[in-house]
């Protein structure tokens, strides 16, 4: 489809290094005048789920500034883009929870917050695991809990976990599960 925006200027207003946030002068599909604020990302959020052959999973919590909250989440960090997604998601499993896989299954593409963002992400369910020792960054102060992959399924249809890539990953694998298509061992 042909985009229906028209953009007539943008500035960028803020940049660190993990996010760029530009002002954007538009014309709306409408055709009135208009702006949009974007916040780029500069990489793609990585979700990994990891599963043992006795459906065993871990999961992280951590204290999430931007949300002045508690957080269990599956272990996640984020990828540079143009670097292998796959790697980083090797990285991540490593750093949160000390886990090693030999079996990696991507299973879902999706974008995190499309109304204001340009974040994509990726997810995995890591497959013949072995443990070693965790590596979390020093802005990192995590829990790392293991449990089996009902009792996560259970926290995610109770509310327990809101972390948006979490839920994707956990639910399309207990579909993926029960269609057969992901097999455990």
């Amino acid at each position: 489809m042909e985009n229906p925006w028209i953009t007539h200027s943008k500035k960028e207003v803020y940049s660190n290094p993990w996010i760029a946030v530009s002002h954007e002068e538009v014309t709306t599909p409408g055709g009135s005048p208009g702006i949009y604020g974007v916040v780029q990302f500069k990489n793609v959020a990585i979700g990994i789920l990891p599963l043992d052959k006795d459906m065993n999973t871990w999961i992280v919590g951590q204290y999430r500034y931007t949300l002045d909250k508690y957080s269990w989440e599956i272990p996640e960090g984020g990828g540079p883009h143009g670097i292998d997604l796959l790697d980083s998601a090797k990285r991540e499993l490593k750093e949160e929870t000390g886990l090693i896989a030999k079996k990696w299954t991507p299973i879902v593409d999706l974008q995190i917050s499309n109304s204001v963002t340009n974040e994509m992400g990726i997810a995995y369910v890591a497959q013949e695991l072995t443990q070693g020792e965790a590596e979390p960054e020093d802005t990192e102060d995590l829990k790392v809990r293991k449990l089996h992959f009902n009792e996560l399924l259970d926290m995610a249809m109770k509310g327990e976990i809101e972390d948006a890539l979490s839920l994707v990953t956990i639910f399309k694998t207990k579909l993926l599960l029960d269609m057969g298509e992901l097999v455990n061992g």
